[in-house]
């Protein structure tokens, strides 16, 4: 018990953390670890697009690669519709399960 109360065992023995800056500590450390999106060059962002046409032409499955900054997605389905307005495909997954994906979004696409 002495010891607890010499040099700075006073306030070593007192420390807390209050939950706010516990949060702000984690969404810190989380912020920390995300990271930026790849930038594509044309001709990849072509064979990107021509693989969604051919899926969505022949209904044929393919697989996406979707850019999250901290952990990409990957996909597979059939392009079931093209939003050129707002550079969207829908991805048909099965019954009821489909996703919109905007194009800047897919960093990979492949038969």
């Amino acid at each position: 018990m002495g010891k607890k109360l010499e040099g700075n065992g006073l306030w070593e023995s007192s420390r807390l953390i209050i939950p706010e800056h516990k949060e702000a500590y984690l969404k810190l450390m989380k912020d920390r670890q995300r990271r930026g999106k790849p930038e594509l060059d044309d001709q990849e962002m072509q064979l990107i697009e021509q693989v969604l046409i051919v899926s969505y032409n022949t209904r044929q499955p393919i697989s996406i690669v979707v850019f999250s900054p901290f952990d990409d997605e990957e996909l597979t389905g059939v392009i079931t519709s093209i939003n050129t307005a707002r550079r969207e495909v829908k991805l048909f997954r099965g019954e009821d399960d489909f996703n919109w994906i905007k194009l800047e979004d897919i960093i990979l696409a492949s038969i």
